[in-house]
């Protein structure tokens, strides 16, 4: 079942805090992603703190986004 994300937080140590449509909330760390293509932008603090929903998912400014699948396969819960 794919869930669509409905609030983003972003939070210190590149992790994102999640809601989801059934909601629950979920942390996903960004940072092994940081290496890669587009996802390099998001190093600058200035980029990473303007995550928004889009669509039912996570995006950033620059057309930069991350499945909504990844973000809960990937994702553990709220502790």
């Amino acid at each position: 079942m794919l869930l669509d994300v409905v609030r983003v937080k972003p939070q210190s140590g590149y992790r994102l805090h999640l809601e989801f449509e059934n909601s629950e909330k979920r942390i996903f760390d960004v940072s092994p992603y940081l290496e890669n293509g587009i996802f390099c932008q998001l190093k600058d603090p200035s980029v990473f703190y303007r995550a928004y929903i889009d669509g039912g998912t996570v995006a950033w400014p620059g057309e930069i986004d991350i499945a909504p699948e990844t973000l809960y396969d990937d994702s553990v819960p709220e502790n």
